[in-house]
């Protein structure tokens, strides 16, 4: 899983990563961003142009390792 965080303070509706990732961004209306906190892993390249494209460096994409009992089905 891949993470994403984006500072609403700093975004300035330039829609850079809505345009390069719109699984996972969209603009509603003018101003206001959007989007889906939590990727699927095989959308890290997009992401990735997302997070580049943006002029205020507003978003931020880490990944996420799941949690050891997700993985081997153990309680």
């Amino acid at each position: 899983m891949v993470r994403i965080a984006v500072d609403l303070n700093r975004c300035q509706g330039y829609a850079q990563c809505a345009f390069l990732a719109p699984e996972i961004f969209a603009m509603h209306g003018e101003e206001a961003l959007l989007y889906n906190p939590d990727a699927d892993e095989a959308q890290r390249e997009k992401l990735a142009q997302a997070a580049a494209a943006c002029p205020v460096q507003a978003i931020l994409v880490d990944a996420v390792d799941a949690p050891a009992e997700a993985v081997s089905g153990a309680r």
